[in-house]
């Protein structure tokens, strides 16, 4: 080789070398170092809706639950994550270091971790007191979220936080998503209520009965001063996945009406509380029973007769759960390939990054997370897949409007 040809090889390397040192910084520093804040989330009732989740799971759910976190990410939210007591605490303290990993989480710090965390068990009611927990959490450390979602690890989204919001936002806000009836239908009761009645409530109860179990219950009224106040029903059960509005979690934890806390009595002793708690409240509390849309919006697949849970999920059911209209689908298999289908063609997200939204403003690369830089956070930017999701909501509010599933 000439000695012309080696000094043009070698300015050729040099040069090659110094524009991939040059996109490796940028790239670095883009990524270390979030952009500040060029606005900040604000909320009322002119910018989108926000959401409060609640993200549980047990033992060996830690990456789960990062990866549901990741999924459902938009700094107008806000999280609570609960990996229950028989976690070790490495696993929690592994789940606390990769969220503070993630530059925007990091920036708008609105992800928490339970630290002192409970036991959970589908069959008991264990779930309903680490639900009020997270809700009475949720309400005491961010007044601006709208609606309450409760997740489990076996879950995953189907629209981007950026559909689910454009679309909510022609929701009024003190509508409640839950799945409820009082048909028990394939269900035997004795498998829902225990046949242990609570003393402490039956005893201060008269006058017309509440049907809560095949034995008649007592349990049918409360006493509110000198006033007795009765309430009559029938046993409500459906979907233990909600999303409930803040004011209807208020009046749950918040306590200014003896109902939520009298039936939390009751539902200490049934079995799958979660089942019935919250819809036996909606529907026997005059200020809510009207705000009820008949769905849980989530995506699931029974065997005939059901069992006590929904199939898992996989690749075959995709093109099932991208039309169904849904916004959440449960349950999936730990890193199900049917996962990184809805990643790559619904959310559109990397591998350990968050779900792109209209908020994020940095370049898309192998490199680069785009979500690592961002602009306004009000602004949002629904997909293709929005559209089936607004359908399916019109549909449930003309029913809603036409008051054919709400209680009765």
């Amino acid at each position: 080789m000439g000695a012309e040809k080696k000094w043009l090889f070698t300015l050729f390397v040099a040069a090659l070398v110094s524009l991939l040192l040059l996109l490796l910084i940028t790239s670095l520093s883009s990524f270390s170092s979030p952009r500040p804040f060029p606005s900040v989330v604000r909320h009322g009732a002119h910018y989108p809706p926000a959401f409060a989740y609640y993200i549980s799971g047990g033992r060996g759910d830690g990456n789960r639950i990062l990866r549901l976190l990741l999924a459902v990410y938009h700094p107008r939210n806000r999280y609570l994550l609960h990996l229950s007591a028989d976690a070790v605490d490495e696993e929690r303290h592994r789940l606390v270091a990769a969220v503070m990993a993630v530059p925007a989480i990091r920036a708008f710090g609105n992800v928490d971790v339970v630290g002192k965390p409970d036991r959970l068990t589908y069959m008991g009611s264990s779930n309903i007191a680490t639900t009020l927990r997270a809700a009475a959490i949720l309400l005491k450390m961010d007044g601006g979220w709208n609606w309450f979602i409760p997740l489990s690890a076996l879950d995953y989204p189907l629209i981007s936080q950026d559909d689910l919001s454009h679309v909510f936002s022609s929701v009024s806000r003190d509508l409640n998503f839950i799945d409820h009836t009082s048909d028990l239908g394939w269900k035997d009761l004795s498998t829902q209520v225990s046949r242990v009645q609570d003393s402490k409530v039956s005893s201060h109860c008269s006058g017309p009965s509440l049907i809560l179990s095949q034995e008649e219950s007592n349990f049918s009224c409360y006493r509110e001063a000198e006033n007795a106040r009765c309430f009559q029903s029938i046993h409500r059960q459906g979907s233990p996945w909600v999303i409930l509005s803040r004011s209807f979690l208020e009046y749950c934890v918040l306590g200014w009406d003896n109902l939520p806390r009298m039936l939390l009595m009751y539902f200490t002793n049934v079995v799958l509380s979660q089942e019935g708690y919250f819809h036996s409240v909606i529907c026997n509390s005059p200020g809510f029973m009207n705000t009820t849309v008949n769905s849980d919006l989530r995506y699931m697949i029974w065997d005939n007769p059901p069992k006590m849970q929904p199939n898992f999920l996989n690749i075959s059911d995709f093109d099932q759960m991208v039309h169904s209209g849904a916004a959440f689908a449960r349950q999936f298999h730990k890193n199900d390939p049917v996962l990184n289908m809805v990643d790559e063609k619904i959310l559109k997200r990397g591998r350990y990054r968050v779900s792109p939204g209209a908020w994020c403003s940095g370049r898309k690369n192998w490199l680069m997370d785009p979500c690592s830089q961002w602009g306004d956070v009000n602004v949002l930017k629904p997909g293709p897949q929005v559209k089936k999701f607004e359908e399916s909501i019109t549909s449930l509010l003309d029913d809603w409007k036409s008051q054919t599933n709400q209680c009765k």
